[in-house]
């Protein structure tokens, strides 16, 4: 256990989280999402909601300023999204980033086209429906050394 890091963020997620660059996009699956399918490096938080690690991912991880740092899935056609989940995740990322904008809404399958490019994917414990997110991480603010 570590002093100021989240209980769910595991070792696995923390060194995943240092190693990404600017750019780089994690996926916080859902738990009904095909992770295994669509990355070669997928990460277990099972049992572990998305605003949960949006809690603890959030202090670690500045969001890209330069683009969209966040996308989620468009409905399919015929079905509905339910907005309590964005406004659930906008919530919480909003208090660690207050300007963000909304997720960018993608089609189910280029959805799936960029996690297939994203570093990493996360199975999360996660049962809303339409309840995956991708960050993309920016570039970290320069912190001088202490003296």
């Amino acid at each position: 256990m570590l002093k100021g890091i989240a209980p769910c963020i595991g070792p696995e997620l923390l060194k995943v989280l240092a190693e990404m660059g600017h750019g780089d996009e994690i996926v916080l699956a859902d738990a009904h999402f095909p992770g295994h399918t669509l990355s070669a490096r997928v990460l277990r938080a099972d049992g572990v909601g998305i605003p949960a690690l949006l809690e603890g991912i959030l202090p670690l991880f500045e969001l890209d300023s330069y683009a969209v740092p966040l996308a989620m899935m468009a409905a399919v056609p015929g079905d509905q999204l339910d907005p309590a989940v964005e406004a659930r995740y906008l919530n919480v990322i909003r208090r660690h980033a207050p300007g963000v904008k909304p997720p960018e809404r993608m089609d189910r399958f280029a959805f799936y086209a960029r996690v297939r490019s994203a570093f990493a994917v996360v199975m999360t414990g996660e049962t809303a429906k339409y309840g995956n997110l991708i960050l993309k991480k920016g570039v970290t603010p320069f912190q001088p050394a202490p003296a």
